[in-house]
């Protein structure tokens, strides 16, 4: 009995806690250290870009935003504390990011009460070293409410770790970083932010609208800072992105909610940036995106008998280096130097690649196509144009694609150059064939534009006859050199990015070289297609301009055309010019946006995803088969027409033209005078009569 006795006491010492989580005693404690005197998050936060009070505090508020976990290295790890009530000043934030490594210690619209230090951390003011009290009461805050555009750059220093509100609607203006941080630049402009200098002249005009543009943007952000997060949890209707529930550009969203943070996304690529937190905030959760930017199933109609694209096929190779990639298997050119390959990884990410752009290429409906990015490896059957065609055969018919064969047509090796890409000529037969003779601008002029080394790939000119008519069309096909690559001159800061000179001078010898006839068409009807990597007001599509030809988007569809997005801005680097005696017989023009609007992450790419990813963010379909829409140009071919001269110069046969009539005021004047000679030429007439009546009358008496 006592061993009974004794077990039940041991058993008693470890026995469950009573109901009573907290002690009465320890309830009153932590109720009378949250009645104690502490420093407001104002009066820490201060007016200035800095903590105003550095060091040992105690404050206390309402939880706003929770983030405290996944730990580890480059998340967040901590939480938002906001003062429920604050100081009324506008200019001192009521918020501050509470540092605990990643504990578990709150819950969202918790009053607790944080000792700790003060000071800043990457730019935003928190907390460190915290420890924590539980008021065991909960609070609210309202959201203030901020609206795009700012007034100014320093304007949400203000409102930095606080529960804010987004009241107007706002749209999607990047979702490049989507698949990789699980976020998105969002803006108050309804047709997105317009690269400056696709809409107004480099310099001073193109500085002005991006500072505008800098003040229209906000990154929505969401929970945690992976990279390659699974799931991705921005997509429409507030459900994850997926092939079927795509998030593209100009969708929109309205009222978004969420704790507006100082921070970076857990790396680099992504830095220290003002964004919102819709998702773990208090009041706030997953936006809801509205598919205010619907898919095209097809382009817009474009009329006329003949139709002409240019395409940018972003790196079609079929020869691999695998995964992972440290082999380099692709040649510069036609048996030149080993190089690194572009586009797929594998033949698996390359059958995903072909899917998508072969039926974006069919979609387009074009008769020519004029492409960029294609693997620089020759036209024999195992280069990438060859396959490419043949794949265009297999889902048509045979013979119904050709291409243009530029290194036997001209007598060349590598006549388009030894960059790892190159440009191409693709038609079908049945509509077009080829006339006159193909020619490669491939001068050190034209490549180098005036630099120390190459720079811009050689162009492709082809003179084509329409069938139905024999009616003649040059088409030739560019790409230059990219604003982000390296050349002689620096980046002047004017809009136009790096290289400009270089592709200006291209510009430049291209037209020179196109008003030479180098195809001898005997035709002035000249398109020119492809990626200029300038954007419309820029100096290379001007000079082009100057020699005579038409900017046919911009003539057909104005400032609003797009079709390439770069930092959340929105232009056109694809291009369609005409010459003089082309531009009346364009029928339309038309960009089919399949490729820019879509998130990057939704591509052929298996890199980089989950298992389940593979599937889920692939579709077999034509979107997002390449980071530029393809441009669709319709034509209605004809002679010209000759017209007569406005005068011919006399002749010394031929008669003078009557003379003009006189000017009205003058004709009572010299009508009376004509009266006048009439009047006495028939006094003359009479005089004459007489007189030869009196001799034949003097001659009969004799």
């Amino acid at each position: 009995m006592r061993q009974l006795l004794l077990l039940l006491c041991l058993c008693s010492l470890f026995a469950a806690p009573a109901a009573q989580a907290v002690p009465l005693t320890l309830a009153r404690h932590i109720a009378d250290d949250c009645q104690q005197p502490f420093t407001p998050i104002y009066k820490i936060q201060g007016s200035g870009s800095a903590a105003a009070i550095t060091g040992a505090v105690t404050t206390q508020g309402v939880v706003v935003g929770d983030y405290e976990s996944p730990g580890g290295s480059g998340q967040i790890r901590g939480f938002y504390l906001q003062d429920p009530t604050g100081d009324g000043d506008p200019a001192t934030s009521d918020g501050i990011f509470i540092f605990d490594n990643g504990a578990d210690n709150v819950k969202l619209g918790q009053v607790v009460r944080v000792s700790g230090t003060a000071g800043e951390y990457n730019g935003q003011t928190q907390i460190s070293n915290a420890k924590i009290v539980q008021c065991g009461v909960a609070g609210t805050v309202t959201p203030v409410e901020i609206t795009l555009p700012l007034p100014a750059a320093d304007t949400l220093e203000r409102f930095e770790g606080m529960l804010v509100r987004f009241p107007q609607t706002l749209y999607v203006t990047e979702h490049y970083q989507l698949g990789r941080f699980g976020l998105v630049v969002m803006t108050s402009a309804q047709d997105r932010l317009r690269q400056p200098t696709g809409v107004v002249a480099p310099g001073a005009a193109a500085r002005t609208m991006q500072a505008a543009n800098n003040l229209n943007r906000i990154i929505v952000d969401d929970a945690v800072n992976d990279q390659n997060p699974d799931p991705i949890v921005f997509g429409r209707g507030g459900r994850p992105l997926s092939a079927g529930n795509t998030l593209r550009g100009g969708d929109s969203a309205t009222s978004i909610v969420g704790v507006l943070v100082y921070d970076w996304a857990g790396n680099a690529a992504s830095p220290n940036a003002y964004r919102v937190r819709p998702v773990g905030a208090l009041g706030g959760g997953l936006p809801a995106f509205q598919g205010s930017n619907p898919r095209p199933t097809a382009p817009a109609e474009v009329p006329g008998r003949l139709r002409v694209a240019s395409v940018n096929l972003l790196n079609y190779f079929n020869t691999f280096d695998g995964l992972p990639d440290n082999v380099d298997n692709c040649t510069n050119g036609a048996g030149g130097v080993a190089t690194d390959c572009r586009g797929a990884d594998t033949a698996a990410e390359f059958d995903r690649q072909a899917v998508k752009l072969v039926a974006s290429l069919l979609g387009a409906g074009a008769d020519i196509i004029g492409i960029a990015e294609i693997e620089n490896d020759g036209y024999g059957s195992d280069s990438a144009i060859h396959d490419l065609v043949g794949r265009l055969n297999a889902a048509t018919a045979p013979g119904m694609y050709a291409f243009i064969d530029a290194d036997t047509a001209t007598g060349q090796t590598n006549a388009l150059g030894t960059d790892a890409i190159k440009v191409g000529l693709i038609y079908k037969p049945a509509k077009v064939a080829p006339a006159g003779r193909a020619a490669a601008l491939n001068s050190a002029a034209f490549v180098t534009g005036g630099d120390s080394a190459e720079r811009n790939r050689p162009a492709l000119a082809q003179t084509f006859a329409e069938a139905a008519t024999g009616e003649r069309l040059t088409v030739v096909v560019n790409h230059l050199k990219s604003k982000g690559s390296a050349c002689d001159a620096p980046d002047i800061l004017d809009g136009q990015g790096n290289c400009n000179k270089v592709r200006t001078r291209a510009a430049e010898a291209l037209v020179a070289w196109l008003a030479t006839d180098p195809t001898a068409a005997a035709d002035p009807d000249v398109l020119i297609l492809g990626d200029l990597n300038a954007y419309a007001q820029e100096d290379p599509v001007t000079a082009i301009k100057r020699a005579g030809y038409t900017n046919l988007i911009e003539k057909f569809l104005g400032d609003a055309a797009y079709s390439y997005a770069f930092d959340g801005q929105w232009g056109y680097l694809d291009h369609a010019l005409a010459s003089a005696s082309l531009t009346p017989q364009v029928a339309g023009v038309a960009e089919w946006h399949i490729n820019a609007d879509e998130p990057s992450v939704l591509d052929y790419n298996t890199d980089y995803k989950s298992d389940g990813q593979i599937s889920s963010l692939y579709a077999g379909d034509l979107y997002r088969a390449g980071d530029h829409d393809p441009t669709i140009i319709g034509l209605n071919l004809a002679r010209p027409v000759v017209k007569p001269p406005t005068s011919a110069p006399p002749t010394p046969t031929s008669v003078p033209p009557p003379p003009a009539p006189p000017p009205q005021s003058e004709m009572p004047v010299q009508t009376g005078a004509a009266v006048l000679i009439v009047v006495a030429v028939l006094a003359l007439i009479g005089a004459l009569l007489f007189v030869r009546r009196q001799r034949t009358a003097a001659r009969t008496r004799q």
